[in-house]
């Protein structure tokens, strides 16, 4: 596998001389397998700049896979590209729990008066797929998901190809249970022995004090959950809209200490747009 982030801000895409090392677009994630098939995490606004490069290649066929549904993860959708090329086709995976269905998720991304082109224009065609807890194979890579605690639920997912495992859990309170989410020895239990996680980062302990319930995770307990796992990798994920480059510095220096005092081996870093790994 080879993954590509082209997107791993929070809640809404920034721009400015502040944020140009982590990137400022919003949840999207690539996977390349081993034959060359294209996997899609989420729609964020990262995904525009991602159509744009398959355009380029002219690649007219993918899988998408959301974690969930909330605006920063899909309001990308109607900025890519290959939806508006004839010849194209995706294949939709996700649950929308008790909030409708794939399509119905989607398609309100493109409904008027927020958006000039609707759904039903576009020119390629989609196939939807629901896998709520079961796991199920796109191409070579054999996906299994596990509920979120979020508020409206979503999904994680662990990605296993030729031996080696690739786990995205973003959008994941570990200290606090919404409905349908797990106790964080369930989530230590399924990343256990990882190559690589990315795992939502999002708060430092003063900003949780305050928005605890959001469903969002403290750095510190995503570090504890990639150390307790005995994950090879660990990547912070979901960087706050408002964290600078030199604040989220300083968080991935908190960490190394935190390894280094733990005697970990740990490989740890901060995502950034445009970073590419290889399993």
């Amino acid at each position: 596998m080879n993954i590509k982030c082209w997107g791993a801000r929070g809640s809404i895409p920034v721009s400015g001389r502040d944020y140009l090392k982590y990137g400022g677009d919003t949840t999207c994630i690539e996977i390349r397998t081993k034959d060359d098939e294209i996997i899609i995490i989420d729609t964020g606004s990262g995904i525009r700049e991602l159509g744009k490069k398959l355009i380029m290649e002219k690649r007219d066929k993918f899988s998408i896979l959301f974690t969930h549904f909330h605006w920063d993860h899909i309001m990308g959708f109607p900025f890519f590209r290959p939806i508006y090329k004839e010849g194209t086709k995706i294949d939709f995976y996700g649950c929308a729990f008790e909030q409708g269905s794939i399509e119905e998720m989607i398609s309100k991304t493109m409904v008027s008066p927020h958006f000039p082109v609707n759904f039903n224009e576009v020119k390629a065609t989609f196939s939807y797929a629901t896998v709520c807890s079961m796991s199920f194979k796109v191409n070579s890579v054999m996906v299994t998901p596990i509920m979120l605690s979020h508020p409206n639920r979503g999904l994680g997912y662990k990605f296993v190809e030729d031996g080696k495992t690739f786990i995205f859990i973003t959008d994941n309170e570990l200290t606090y249970k919404h409905p349908g989410g797990l106790n964080f020895e369930d989530y230590r239990e399924f990343c256990a022995d990882a190559d690589l996680l990315l795992h939502d980062s999002e708060y430092i302990g003063e900003e949780y004090d305050e928005k605890r319930t959001w469903g969002h995770t403290i750095y510190n307990d995503a570090l504890r959950l990639a150390i307790e796992s005995g994950v090879k990798s660990f990547g912070l994920f979901h960087h706050n809209q408002n964290r600078t480059d030199d604040a989220q510095d300083a968080i991935l220096e908190d960490c190394q200490r935190i390894i280094a005092e733990k005697r970990s081996t740990l490989n740890c870093f901060a995502v950034y747009q445009g970073m590419e790994i290889a399993l």
